[in-house]
């Protein structure tokens, strides 16, 4: 295994220029590198901080020629990167973690559940969707209501749609303009969960608390960890997720999405080898946050501690507390001197979009949450 160490004061980078890409160019910074960004944009989040910035797609081979020109290391914001890009910089010197493989399995429906099916890793029942007869076949076979999701993108609940009759499918499809699919099986879920993992150069690794984790039209909306679904299932889910990392070979942070059904079986979602949004209370949260991990991992240092100071909660902003003007700041801080706001330096607020969030430290995790819940509903003047 590569245990190269690329030393702090080092230039390493991020492809990406969102949140994502954001919080680990402040957390480089923290531990004294210089770091850049390869952005689609030269006005995204990551830019505002980053040392230095190239604009230009993840497959183009000019921007990737001046990313291995200036950083010695790199790693990723999001999966749906050019996986052929970052396997071109590691043939060329740079450290690149996490792998172009981990990324091209993750970044694919089918690719990811045939790999998790390979490894016994319990999932929903799903087939591949190709065609017509392949999407008649699954209907029968998995039964109504569905779920079909294209294979590749998809986020935030879109590329997605729900079959609850057969007469739906072929149009379901159709508005999918009939792109490779994953039917997936209806699961009844008692809750969401995520575990968040790092694992280092040396084949160590180490799992945060589950994450109890709460959607409003398919968008994350609040996070609390530790998640309140007791030390069996909490232990099975870190265990469950640490293998699935384990398996990847993966270098970095992976967040391994899960079903917690009301049986208690934990079924897995999705994965994101990268940081996650539920694991951004961290920052606070934790001995050493998910993003200072995902800096500690590509460079080959020793990971930081996973476990939690206190219990926290967050919940998301989104561009639709802006639809009445600008969110009230000082009245939402004056109510709690607790919470904590990080904005992510997006100029333009659009309903759904994402640009920051709200964390609170609490002994006891749900009240974390009624703590920056009613913070947030005091930035829309209303009453908590």
């Amino acid at each position: 295994m590569n245990m190269r160490v690329i030393e702090p004061k080092s230039s390493i980078a991020v492809i990406g220029g969102g949140q994502l890409g954001r919080m680990f160019i402040q957390a480089a910074h923290r531990l004294g590198y210089d770091a850049g960004t390869l952005s689609p944009t030269a006005d995204a989040p990551a830019t505002h901080v980053a040392s230095w910035v190239v604009v230009g797609p993840s497959d183009r081979q000019s921007s990737l020629a001046e990313i291995a020109r200036k950083a010695k290391a790199v790693s990723v914001e999001f999966e749906n990167v050019s996986a052929a890009g970052l396997r071109w910089l590691a043939r060329r010197g740079v450290v690149v973690r996490p792998g172009w493989r981990t990324l091209w399995i993750s970044q694919n429906r089918l690719r990811e559940k045939t790999f998790l099916a390979e490894h016994g890793v319990p999932t929903a029942p799903w087939r591949q969707v190709h065609n017509q007869a392949e999407l008649d076949l699954a209907v029968r076979e998995l039964g109504l209501p569905l779920i079909l999701k294209t294979a590749d993108s998809g986020y935030d609940g879109k590329g997605q749609v729900r079959i609850d009759a057969g007469n739906q499918a072929k149009a379901a499809w159709e508005s999918l303009q009939q792109a490779p699919c994953v039917a997936e099986g209806f699961v009844e879920f008692a809750a969401e969960i995520s575990v968040v993992t790092a694992r280092g150069a040396d084949g160590k690794s180490v799992a945060y608390p589950p994450a109890l984790n709460r959607h409003r039209n398919h968008i994350l909306d609040s996070t609390m960890m530790p998640a309140p679904v007791g030390p069996i299932v909490c232990q099975e889910a870190q265990q469950l997720a640490l293998g699935i990392a384990q398996s990847l070979e993966n270098v970095g942070v992976l967040t391994v999405e899960f079903f917690l059904t009301s049986s208690g079986d934990l079924i897995v979602n999705e994965l994101a080898p990268r940081p996650h949004n539920s694991g951004h209370l961290t920052i606070e949260s934790a001995v050493t946050d998910q993003f200072e991990q995902q800096v500690r991992a590509l460079c080959g240092l020793p990971l930081g501690g996973s476990t939690l100071v206190q219990p926290a909660a967050m919940v998301n902003l989104l561009g639709d507390l802006w639809s009445n003007g600008e969110p009230r700041w000082a009245d939402a801080l004056a109510l709690d001197p607790g919470v904590r706001l990080h904005l992510y330096g997006k100029q333009t607020a659009v309903p759904g979009r994402k640009m920051g969030h709200l964390t609170v430290l609490d002994p006891i995790a749900e009240t974390a949450l009624d703590r920056a819940t009613a913070a947030r509903a005091v930035l829309l003047g209303r009453k908590s």
